[in-house]
């Protein structure tokens, strides 16, 4: 089963129990599937709904760090439910010891030695940990190691 027939499933589940708020957030997330399709005018891959998805969860991240920097501690709350919904589709999460094993090997595998060569280590690893860490975790893991 596809990753975009796993939300409609989740969809119509939701439907049944009468979840609103999950209801809410998956209709989201096949609103932006569809807008793909329409831009694209092709069925997503399920990488291409693993990248939809992994840029709603940045967005939401995002959103949940402005929110509590201004004391909006109720739409916090609701972007982590949201946040947490959509984790559901994502790939399993990698640890912070396993993201610092991938960065070493990257490192010596680029022979980068200073934070010029970041661009370099962070090419390497990007495909290896999309969709499985956040961004600026690693971006601040492999500036530590050089």
């Amino acid at each position: 089963m596809s990753l975009k027939e796993q939300i409609e499933e989740e969809i119509k589940t939701a439907m049944r129990a009468r979840e609103k708020f999950r209801l809410a957030t998956l209709r989201m997330i096949s609103a932006q599937i569809k807008q793909f399709e329409v831009d694209k005018r092709q069925d997503p891959t399920d990488e291409d709904v693993l990248n939809l998805l992994v840029k709603a969860a940045k967005q939401r991240r995002e959103s949940i760090e402005a929110a509590e920097k201004f004391g909006r501690l109720e739409m916090a709350e609701n972007e982590k439910s949201e946040l947490k919904i959509i984790g559901e589709f994502l790939p399993k999460q990698l640890s912070e010891e396993e993201l610092v094993v991938l960065i070493e090997k990257a490192i010596a595998d680029a022979a980068a030695t200073t934070k010029k060569d970041m661009g370099k280590v962070m090419g390497l690893l990007a495909p290896q940990v999309k969709g499985k860490s956040d961004g600026k975790l690693v971006a601040r893991l492999v500036g530590d190691r050089l």
